[in-house]
């Protein structure tokens, strides 16, 4: 099934990723936010494992390569110097903890999923939104 998600971080004027379409596991039309957040963890890591270590003797951008990513705010080569396969249940266990700690939020559309046995309405047009939250440091004077 096609899904299409944005990716945001509170205080950032522009999107990580904008109405990215991703290919996730069938979740049917009545998913839950835990079956949504699995899906796409299961997605990340696979295309993540599935990325060849290259090893770039004398590596270099085109002006096109550059052009691309200056709107998402950083240059890179897209190499991973970490060898080590990501591993699916972790990284599942990770994202759902995450999402009970409030460290992201997550979008259907304009509506806000807030817990994770939440059912939501997922058709070809929804958006999903990820939202990375930051927390704000400081005290009381």
């Amino acid at each position: 099934m096609e899904l299409i998600i944005n990716i945001k971080v509170a205080g950032r004027k522009h999107a990580i990723l904008e109405k990215k379409p991703i290919e996730i596991d069938d979740i049917g039309s009545n998913p839950t936010v835990r079956e949504l957040i699995t899906a796409v963890v299961t997605q990340q890591v696979i295309a993540y494992n599935n990325k060849p270590f290259e090893k770039n003797v004398l590596p270099f951008l085109t002006s096109e390569q550059i052009e691309g990513q200056t709107t998402t705010g950083k240059v890179g080569f897209g190499s991973i110097y970490n060898e080590q396969k990501a591993d699916l249940p972790k990284a599942q266990d990770a994202a759902l903890q995450a999402f009970e700690d409030g460290m992201f939020a997550v979008f259907a559309d304009e509506e806000e999923l807030k817990s994770l046995s939440e059912h939501f309405v997922l058709n070809p047009a929804t958006v999903i939104t990820f939202i990375r939250l930051t927390f704000l440091a400081g005290s009381y004077w």
